[in-house]
């Protein structure tokens, strides 16, 4: 596979998810823009599923039904792309995501920003990760030798962390195809990618340190057997999308919803904070489509280097006339 066969990857998905929402007849339409929503379904990426991480969002998301007056029904799934597809065909009405789903969403599924995640140091941003099994002797040098000697764990081809980011900043800056690169290149998501890492069932693998944040706190045994060998620049944190066709006074809800939990004194507020802890977070903050722009620079930077492999003239403009209105709007602002 070529690089731009890599790089294609990170559509391909959800074309995947099209036909998914298409035959699967367990999966409803969402109401019509402008009709009332009798409910809102809230998407959570889960790699174990529900059993994992439906304790965790529950608290959540019966506290936000009470606060807007709707019931709130949680929807889980194991990949961005469905997830996307599911926003887009009005079966659900808001989400979490990370940064590029996040602008997927907005431009393919009339989805809005509304809040940003703040984890519990304060920070709202985190790093991209490459990780190998502890002991094992392998460097960054090694790994980026190439000579398909290693398995490799990419992420899932939606994910900020797990493929844009360190193609963008690792691989590209190198010339590096990872499908060349290595023995073996498997996409997962970061938890598949960990646990495969410890067990010698891969050698290297992209992660995030969020990832390994929560498989310390859930997981000490794995997370001992793992080591980091390099981490990315800062990367915006997820955030809270909304459907934009949703009724204006229930956005408004959702968006109050989230920028003043857990920051109450007295003990309902400190209950609060406690379901933000486990969910590794401390707050969530304003936000809104601007936010990511610098990983829309991130993602023209992919597109630039994919055109330029191909030798694709109009692609490449269109990508240069991107990074310029991007960069531009960088500088202007305050």
């Amino acid at each position: 596979m070529s690089l731009s066969g890599s790089v294609r990857l990170l559509g391909v998905g959800l074309l995947a998810a099209v036909a998914f929402g298409l035959s699967a007849c367990d999966r409803r339409s969402g109401p019509a823009p402008g009709e009332a929503v009798g409910e809102i379904t809230f998407s959570i990426l889960s790699a174990q599923g529900e059993a994992s991480a439906g304790p965790l969002w529950q608290p959540l998301l019966e506290d936000m039904s009470k606060a807007i007056g709707v019931p709130v029904e949680p929807h889980f799934a194991s990949n961005y792309a469905a997830l996307i597809e599911d926003m887009r065909q009005g079966r659900t009405q808001a989400a979490w995501f990370s940064a590029q789903p996040a602008i997927t969403a907005i431009e393919t599924a009339d989805a809005e920003m509304v809040a940003r995640t703040v984890d519990l140091a304060g920070a709202d941003s985190y790093r991209s990760t490459l990780i190998v099994k502890k002991g094992s002797g392998l460097t960054l040098a090694d790994v980026l030798a190439c000579g398909q000697r290693h398995r490799f764990g990419l992420g899932d081809p939606q994910s900020t962390s797990g493929t844009l980011v360190p193609m963008t900043f690792l691989f590209n800056p190198r010339g590096i195809q990872p499908d060349v690169c290595f023995q073996t290149v498997k996409s997962g998501n970061h938890e598949t990618n960990a646990f495969e890492v410890a067990a010698g069932v891969l050698d290297v693998a992209t992660s995030n340190s969020v990832t390994a944040s929560d498989l310390r706190r859930r997981n000490p045994t794995i997370a001992d057997q793992i080591e980091e060998i390099w981490r990315s620049p800062p990367i915006p944190e997820g955030g809270i999308l909304v459907r934009g066709d949703l009724d204006p006074a229930l956005k408004e809800k959702i968006r109050s919803f989230f920028l003043t939990y857990g920051q109450d004194g007295g003990v309902e507020g400190e209950r609060q904070r406690r379901v933000l802890a486990a969910l590794n977070y401390s707050r969530f903050s304003a936000a809104d489509d601007n936010y990511l722009d610098p990983v829309r620079e991130l993602i023209a930077d992919q597109a630039l280097t994919t055109a330029r492999a191909e030798g694709d003239a109009a692609g490449i403009a269109a990508a240069q006339r991107e990074l310029q209105r991007l960069r531009a709007r960088r500088e202007v602002q305050p």
